[in-house]
């Protein structure tokens, strides 16, 4: 029909059918976009999606007609899908979470996922009743690889209840990847202190965009710990004012969900550049009289240079000319006239020094101002009055003058004769003669004619007496303790020591006492009645717990005021220091702190009396001290610390002036700990108070350290000149005391100090001048070759001893003096000092005169650093990272007992790390330990 209409399209009825059936077709064709536009809308029905594109049966009992509806609310989603990368080839999981729900379907680049493919699950929320459905479904790599549409892999979720639909959000999916190369790595850079650091880094690229992080010498740096450093912007690092501390290798680190990059290590150099000190004050005129040189100096330490800065412009010493004015000796002026004779038979006269008055240093005149003579030619009665002289008198008082001048003048000539011959026959020999003890007193020496009685000489009884050669012998002979204390002031046992064959000549030895004692073999413990009562001879006037004696007998002290930052306490030039570690103090409090080095006359003695002195006596206070921490006290010592050979302890006063034992320093306490160093040792204590450091010798082979130095001065006027040579424990507190003495005197320091080893053999320490130039020089007899006896040496206990040698030059032109001056004991070690100076060049001897530092300044460990090392070692692991393995890659690794009692054994191992580096300038030793523990904890990682 419908053909036939078509054929026959001008007929009504054909008409008829064919606009009936166009209408259909517009009918069919709205509602098949009506139900298009729901679909994409997500208002399809659930039949329509079952059957045209999930696959489900039409009678499956997943249809939504057989789900019971829950009315009144669209469906909430609870959980959406989230972005989300694949790693490698491992699939990503997608969910979704909706209520009230009759079905969840995802969709995914608009396309439908199978029904096969979802994971679904529908549980009773507790709260609310609701049943709540789940879906997941998995998306693997191939898949998403497979994708090329205009942008990423895409899917989201389709929920409909009874009342409609809704749609969750769009969750992309990516393929995850981290380029391997940089696109900018950080260069290294070395800028100034205080100025600005930028390293700049372009991560690889990535998906997801990496995410960086910087480390600093394998550390994570933070701008969140440390307002100086900005890691924000850019993924560059900026430090703003760059510090000491921020020196070190840098790396860039790129990091995500695939892997993690390093850039290239960039090192950063801070470095300080040189800046002068203030100039010194002018020297003193170097000539003492006429033209000469003043100088003055200055030194590239304000500050130093540091990591390669620049040194200091310009010049370290400047020069000028002065004049010094010469001394002008007085004179006298002519006498006056005679007095008029008075009743006395007296007249005088008198002469002023005036002609010319004494200047610049100059001599006073010698002489007498007033004369006074007779003015009668005796002729005075008994009362004193004037009787006529008679000539038989005056005859006869004539003949008696003139036969006296007679005789006077032939006993003198023969005098005069005797001694010239005897001087010429006995020049060759030399008897030398010293007090050896008074460092202020100076050097007393005289002739044995003069010798008091109570000082008998014993000599040797197997020497013979040599009468061709004026050296040493081999075992001395010495004078007993004197009981003349008139002579030997200061010291109260001064022995005088005797070196030449020429005493026996003079007829001394007819009051000398042979003595022989063959020195023993072991020492002291099997030798300590004879070598101990020398001992307590000697300290019965000497051995005191004191220091040098000087010209003060004021004790050195120094203070200073510490908070909860720390600092440090220093006596100038004595090897003296006390560390107060950071957080010793609580915060918010402060102590005013001291430290003494007494050296007065102490009102006790050590113990033992075979154990002597080893250092100063050390007090720090105040008494009432409460730190947190120990503190780590350094006292210098001039033992050669051998354990066979010492028996070496730290002593500590009482409230009654007594002195106990406070431990060995070879045995273990954790009352305190001792750190033996070859010059000097660390102490770490809790208790304030006054410390010594004290040895008993155990073998001969024992060695004491001396310090040898020669000082000299030229009398203003004079042609004499003197050496001092000094021979001191070698401890810079017991050299100090040196050098203020000399100071006083004007003395010169001819020659660099050099160190003796002194050994505990009982045997003597002889000193001699040689070399000296004859036809330029002379020497007083007597004096060439002196000597110190063993207890004057091995117990001076800081007191220096010194002996002296007068030389006169035969020309005021004589401007050099050369010369050698030999210290050495007998049967040990010799040292040679030589001397080769102008008489009248000045020396000056700088020394420092820090007293006191607070805050981070005075230590060597940034407190960053400090804290970050305690953190990582107070805490033991099992890969052994912790304390211990610090202490013994410092070398601390005795008594860790002490550390372990400690609340922060990490901090106090390195509060004796600063006291035993304080002089180094550098931390090498501590990068050093701790790169070997890093390398350690690699090689247990990697196992």
């Amino acid at each position: 029909m419908s053909a036939n209409c078509i054929i026959s399209s001008h007929s009504p009825p054909c008409l008829f059918v064919l606009c009936v059936a166009l209408l259909y077709t517009c009918i069919h064709s709205f509602t098949h976009l009506t139900r298009t536009t729901l679909i994409e809308r997500g208002g399809e029905s659930a039949d329509s999606i079952s059957r045209d594109r999930i696959g489900f049966d039409s009678g499956g009992d997943a249809q939504p007609d057989a789900v019971p509806s829950v009315q009144g609310t669209l469906p909430h989603f609870i959980q959406e899908p989230e972005d989300a990368y694949i790693v490698k080839s491992n699939p990503i999981k997608l969910r979704c979470r909706a209520v009230p729900a009759l079905q969840i379907f995802f969709k995914c680049n608009g396309e439908w996922v199978h029904q096969n493919e979802h994971f679904s699950h529908e549980y009773k929320d507790l709260n609310t009743g609701l049943k709540v459905r789940e879906v997941m479904i998995n998306v693997s790599r191939q898949q998403v690889e497979d994708f090329h549409g205009p942008e990423d892999y895409w899917c989201l979720c389709v929920a409909w209840s009874h009342l409609g639909t809704s749609k969750s959000r769009k969750a992309t999916v990516r393929i995850a990847y981290l380029r391997k190369n940089f696109e900018q790595d950080p260069q290294g850079k070395e800028v100034p202190i205080n100025g600005m650091i930028v390293l700049h880094c372009r991560p690889p690229e990535g998906v997801p965009a990496a995410e960086v992080e910087w480390l600093k010498n394998e550390e994570l740096v933070s701008s969140l710990t440390d307002d100086n450093i900005d890691t924000r912007a850019d993924h560059n690092l900026i430090i703003n004012e760059a510090r000491l501390s921020d020196s070190g290798n840098y790396t860039c680190l790129a990091s995500n969900v695939v892997a993690k990059r390093r850039s290239a290590t960039a090192t950063v150099i801070v470095f300080v550049n040189g800046g002068w000190s203030l100039w010194t004050e002018w020297s003193a005129c170097n000539a003492p009289c006429g033209r000469g040189v003043q100088k003055r100096s200055r030194t590239c330490t304000n500050p130093a240079p540091l990591n390669g800065g620049a040194f200091c412009e310009g010049m370290s010493v400047q020069k000028i000319t002065c004049n010094a004015p010469c001394p002008i000796d007085g004179g006298w002026n002519e006498w006056s006239q005679w007095t008029v004779c008075s009743s006395q038979c007296e007249r005088q006269r008198t002469r002023e020094c005036n002609s010319p008055v004494p200047r610049h240093r100059g001599k006073m005149c010698e002489g007498n101002s007033e004369a006074t003579e007779n003015c009668t030619d005796g002729l005075c009665t008994q009362t004193r009055k004037l009787r006529p002289p008679s000539r038989h008198l005056l005859h006869s008082n004539d003949v008696a003058l003139y036969s006296g001048l007679g005789a006077g003048i032939i006993t003198v000539a023969i005098l005069v004769v005797a001694v010239m011959l005897y001087r010429k026959n006995h020049s060759e020999y030399g008897v030398d003669v010293i007090d050896s003890s008074a460092l202020t007193g100076g050097f007393q020496s005289f002739n044995f004619k003069n010798t008091r009685q109570g000082n008998p000489l014993l000599l040797n009884s197997s020497m013979q007496p040599d009468l061709t050669v004026g050296r040493t012998y081999s075992t001395p002979l010495c004078f007993q303790d004197s009981t003349d204390k008139e002579l030997f002031d200061p010291l109260p046992d001064i022995k005088v020591k005797v070196q030449s064959s020429f005493m026996v000549s003079l007829g001394v030895a007819e009051r000398a006492e042979f003595h022989a004692k063959a020195p023993a073999e072991t020492f002291p413990r099997d030798l300590s009645r004879d070598y101990c009562s020398t001992m307590d001879r000697r300290k019965k006037g000497l051995l005191t717990l004191n220091g040098p004696f000087s010209s003060c007998k004021e004790p050195l002290r120094t203070t200073g005021v510490f908070g909860h930052h720390g600092g440090r306490l220093v006596v100038p030039n004595t090897g003296v220091s006390l560390l107060v570690p950071h957080g010793s103090v609580a915060e918010n409090m402060s102590w005013e702190m001291y430290m003494v080095i007494n050296q007065g006359e102490a009102s006790v003695q050590t113990l033992d009396s075979c154990e002597i002195l080893l250092g100063p006596e050390v007090t720090y206070g105040p008494p009432g001290l409460d730190l947190f921490c120990p503190v780590a006290m350094t006292i210098a010592h001039c033992a050669e610390v051998d354990a066979e050979n010492w028996n070496i302890q730290l002593k500590r006063r009482t409230q009654d002036s007594k002195w106990e034992e406070v431990m060995s320093v070879e045995e273990e306490s954790t009352s305190c700990y001792c750190l033996m160093d070859s010059t000097s040792c660390h102490l770490l204590l809790d208790q304030p108070g006054s410390y010594a450091l004290v040895g008993e010798p155990l073998t001969q082979a024992a060695i004491k350290r001396l310090k040898l130095a020669v000082f000299g001065t030229m009398e203003v006027g004079s042609m004499s000149y003197t050496l001092r040579v000094y021979c001191v424990d070698d401890t810079p507190h017991a050299f100090q005391g040196v050098v203020a003495a000399e100071k006083t005197r004007g003395g010169q320091l001819l020659e660099e100090p050099k160190m003796l080893p002194f050994r505990a053999n009982t045997f003597s320490l002889q000193v001699s001048i040689q070399d000296v130039p004859q036809f330029l020089w002379s020497i007083k007899p007597f004096t060439t070759c002196q000597e110190f006896s063993f207890p004057q040496v091995w117990c001076s206990n800081q007191q220096p001893l010194h002996c002296a040698f007068s030389l006169e030059r035969y020309s005021p032109a004589t401007a050099q003096l050369s010369c050698k001056i030999s210290v050495r004991q007998v049967k040990g070690h010799e040292q040679i000092l030589q001397v080769y100076t102008a008489v009248a060049e000045v020396r000056l001897c700088s020394y420092c005169t820090i007293t006191s530092q607070t805050g981070p300044k005075a230590f060597k460990i940034p407190l960053s650093i400090r804290q970050r090392i305690c953190a990582t070692f107070d805490t033991a692991n099992a890969k052994g990272k912790d304390w211990q393995l610090l202490a013994q890659k410092l070398h601390l690794d005795r008594n860790l007992g002490y550390f372990a009692k400690q609340r922060s054994p990490s901090a106090v191992i390195l509060s004796l790390w600063e006291a035993r580096h304080q002089d180094t300038s550098d931390l090498d030793s501590l990068a050093s330990a701790l790169e070997e523990i890093g390398k350690i904890h690699s090689k247990i990682a990697y196992v």
